[in-house]
């Protein structure tokens, strides 16, 4: 037997773990030293610190200050250095390269091409340019003995007006890269009501769409991304445990929404450290997503923005290893559940979970076997013979 101490896996196992990615923001996860050579070569002279590391350092502290203006700030400067076609190819091919590293073997990485067309790209030119930049990803990670596929997901501004142009965008690239469609942005103020007609183009399309809702707003947000617009997954989904009564006995009541995400299984994009950062949540202990995995909810875990949340996707598995004492089992569930909520076509879903998620955390497991038998001393043949 193992004790509940042992069975949960080290830093170097959920590194190693096959981990699937749905959340995270092309231009929240750029590597410091990537933004200062981009800046050096486009003639950007606005960065805090020219220093990547310092910079790196900059960047996660902006994004705790609890200054929004300042939070906005960090995605000022990616996006001002990311406005050429070599940069953008530039910034997706190491993102795939650091996912993978990481162990992540699936990723749906989103952007907004309507934020990359300051130097003059077209938006198909900055689709193209992404695609491209994955696909090099992928094949540098095939390289150094990593295996990753990658997902765009093209974001529009719930702030603009361009969604139904970024919707038919995405509808047109669906078979070379771009898997579908979000919106993201402030909440308040900004309903996804206010693009219905790309959400109606898309399910006549019969395209796919996850929505930012229920971060930085609550219930209403929710209610109106799955009931009037139709999204297949919530990008956070965070305050559904606004609907969730916990009884001083630990009894749980769970209102008419919540109910219904959770009877439909409508897959939560959990973020963390990123909710931590937002105030969404307090603390990872305060965090709801320790409830809604007892209550059996559709949760994935993601990294939202790496850079400004000094993240990864092992980060995030271990502050929840040792807040919740999760254990592999508890991974493969959240694992298992992203690759069943990804957008890409079933048989290829259930392919990587069979193929490449389950393998991969059985061999994980079994290796306490081999630790156990290299520790337990042999009993002599003498003994044996007794």
């Amino acid at each position: 037997m193992t004790s509940e101490t042992s069975n949960l896996p080290t830093a170097e196992q959920i590194r190693r773990a096959p981990k699937v990615l749905l959340h995270d923001h092309l231009d929240g996860g750029l590597r410091p030293g990537t933004v200062v050579d981009l800046a050096r070569e486009n003639g950007y002279p606005g960065l805090p610190e020219t220093d990547p590391e310092k910079l790196g350092i900059w960047f996660r502290e902006a994004a705790d200050s609890g200054s929004l203006e300042r939070y906005l700030e960090t995605f000022a400067h990616t996006c001002a250095v990311m406005q050429t076609r070599a940069a953008l190819t530039r910034v997706a091919a190491e993102c795939a390269e650091d996912l993978a590293a990481d162990g992540v073997v699936y990723a749906e990485v989103r952007y907004a091409p309507e934020q990359h067309l300051e130097a003059g790209l077209s938006l198909e030119e900055v689709v193209e340019a992404v695609n491209d930049g994955f696909r090099e990803g992928e094949r540098r990670a095939r390289e150094n003995g990593h295996r990753i596929r990658v997902g765009a997901l093209l974001t529009a501004m719930r702030h603009a007006a361009r969604a139904l142009e970024i919707a038919e965008l995405a509808n047109r690239y669906r078979d070379s890269g771009v898997v579908g469609f979000d919106i993201a942005g402030a909440e308040a103020g900004y309903p996804p009501t206010r693009h219905l007609d790309a959400f109606e183009y898309l399910k006549r399309e019969n395209n796919h769409f996850t929505i930012h809702a229920g971060e930085a707003f609550g219930l209403p947000s929710i209610w109106q991304a799955l009931q009037w617009c139709g999204a297949d997954r919530l990008g956070h989904g965070v305050r559904i445990i606004d609907d969730i009564e916990v009884g001083e006995d630990g009894s749980v009541a769970l209102g008419r929404l919540a109910s219904y995400v959770r009877d439909k299984r409508i897959p939560l994009e959990m973020c963390p450290t990123s909710n931590l950062q937002t105030g969404a949540a307090s603390s990872y202990a305060e965090h709801p997503i320790g409830l809604l995995r007892r209550l059996q909810f559709r949760l994935t875990v993601n990294t939202d923005n790496r850079l400004m949340s000094g993240t990864s996707m092992s980060r995030e598995f271990e502050h929840l290893v040792r807040t919740f004492r999760y254990t592999l089992d508890d991974m493969q569930w959240f694992t298992v559940n992203a690759m069943k909520s990804s957008f890409i076509p079933f048989d290829e879903r259930l392919a990587m979970i069979n193929d490449v998620i389950k393998p991969g955390y059985a061999e994980l497991r079994s290796e306490w076997l081999f630790r156990q038998s290299a520790t337990t001393p042999h009993t002599s043949r003498e003994s044996d013979a007794g």
